[in-house]
C-alpha cells in the first residue's frame, strides 16, 4: 500500500480544481476551434484550394524575383533580384499596354455602373414577371467567357456580321471595319464585356433596393420629394455599401485578357493590347518565355489592383 507513488496523490480538492479548470479548457477550445473532427470533413477542400489558389499565388511571388525563361532550364529559379522591376520601369511596351487597359477600364467600370444601377431600379418597379426579368438581365453572365466573345465577333465581321448586314440593309456605306479600325476596336470588345458583365452588378444593386425601407420614400413623398430627389437622396446614399461591392468585384478588368485574346488578338497595331494580354505573350508566346518577368508584371499588376480596391474602400466606407 505504501509502494504506490503516494508522493504523486493529490488532495481531493485539487483533483476537483484541476477537473474542472481541464473542463473550462476544452470547452473554450471548442468554442474557439469548433468540433476537430469536422475538420475532416473540409480538409479535401482545404488541400485543393491550397494547391491550386494558394500556392500558385505563392510561386507566382517567388517567380517574379527570378530570371526564369521556360525554354533555358539552367535559367528557372535564378534569382535577380528586382531586376525584372527595374527592367518593367524602361519598358515602352509595359507602359503603353498599361495605358490600354486603363483606358479599357474607364469605358467598361462606369458603364457597368450606370447600366445595372438602371436596369435594377426598373426591376425594382415592376410588379409581374419581376423573375424573368432578373433571368435574362443574368443570362450573359452564366455564358463561357470564350462563347460570348466569339459571337460578338461575328456580330463584328465587316461583311457577314449582324451590326453591318442592317447597316447596309439603311443604305449607308461604307460599312465600318469595326474591329480592324484602331479608333473602334477597343471601345467594341468593352461593349461586348459590359454586356457580359452587366448581369451580377444588376443583381447586387436590386437585393440593396429591396433591402431599403419603404417608409423612407413614403416620409420623402409627404415631405413633397419627387422621384428624383428620393432617388438621389435616399436610393444612393443607402447603395454606397453595394456601389463598393460592384467597384472592388470589377477592380480585375484592369488585366482583361481573354476579351481581346479572342476578338482581335492585341491589334490592329497594338490598338487593343492590354496588359493581360502583354504579359501572357510575354510569358507564353515572345521569345524565350519569360516566365518570371511576366510574373513581376503580373504581381505589379495586382498590387494597382489592390490600390484601386483600398481607394474604394476608403472613399465609400459608411462612417
Amino acid at each position: 500500500m505504501a509502494g504506490g507513488g503516494s508522493g504523486s496523490t493529490l488532495p481531493a480538492g485539487r483533483k476537483a480544481t484541476l477537473a474542472a479548470f481541464l473542463q473550462e479548457l476544452r470547452a473554450t477550445r471548442r468554442a474557439t476551434w469548433g468540433n476537430p473532427f469536422g475538420y475532416l470533413f473540409i480538409a479535401p477542400a482545404l488541400i485543393l484550394y491550397l494547391i491550386f489558389n494558394v500556392w500558385p499565388i505563392i510561386r507566382g511571388f517567388l517567380m517574379a524575383f527570378t530570371d526564369y525563361r521556360f525554354l533555358y532550364p539552367e535559367t528557372r529559379w535564378a534569382f535577380n533580384g528586382l531586376a525584372n522591376f527595374q527592367e518593367m520601369v524602361n519598358d515602352k511596351d509595359f507602359w503603353f499596354s498599361l495605358g490600354i487597359s486603363i483606358r479599357y477600364s474607364l469605358m467598361v467600370i462606369p458603364t457597368v455602373i450606370v447600366l445595372s444601377l438602371f436596369l435594377a431600379v426598373i426591376i425594382s418597379r415592376v410588379r409581374h414577371l419581376t423573375a424573368f426579368y432578373r433571368w435574362v438581365v443574368y443570362l450573359p453572365t452564366i455564358l463561357p467567357i470564350a462563347v460570348t466573345f466569339l459571337m460578338w465577333k461575328e456580330f463584328y465581321d465587316p461583311r457577314f456580321g449582324f451590326i453591318n448586314a442592317n447597316l447596309k440593309l439603311l443604305g449607308i456605306h461604307p460599312l465600318p471595319k469595326w474591329l480592324g479600325s484602331t479608333k473602334t476596336a477597343l471601345p467594341c470588345i468593352a461593349a461586348a464585356d459590359v454586356w457580359r458583365s452587366i448581369g451580377f452588378p444588376t443583381l447586387l444593386f436590386l437585393i440593396g433596393i429591396y433591402n431599403i425601407n419603404r417608409e423612407l420614400y413614403e416620409a420623402a413623398a409627404i415631405d413633397g420629394a419627387n422621384a428624383w430627389q428620393q432617388f438621389w437622396q435616399i436610393t444612393i446614399p443607402l447603395l454606397r455599401p453595394t456601389f463598393m461591392l460592384v467597384l472592388v468585384l470589377n477592380s480585375a478588368i484592369l488585366g482583361a485578357t481573354e476579351q481581346v485574346m479572342i476578338m482581335t488578338g492585341g491589334g490592329p497595331q497594338k490598338a487593343t493590347l492590354t496588359i493581360g494580354l502583354y504579359l501572357y505573350n510575354i510569358a507564353f508566346t515572345y521569345g524565350d518565355l519569360r516566365l518570371g518577368y511576366a510574373a513581376a508584371i503580373s504581381l505589379v499588376l495586382g498590387l494597382i489592383s489592390a490600390g484601386f480596391s483600398a481607394f474604394w474602400f476608403k472613399v465609400l466606407r459608411e462612417e
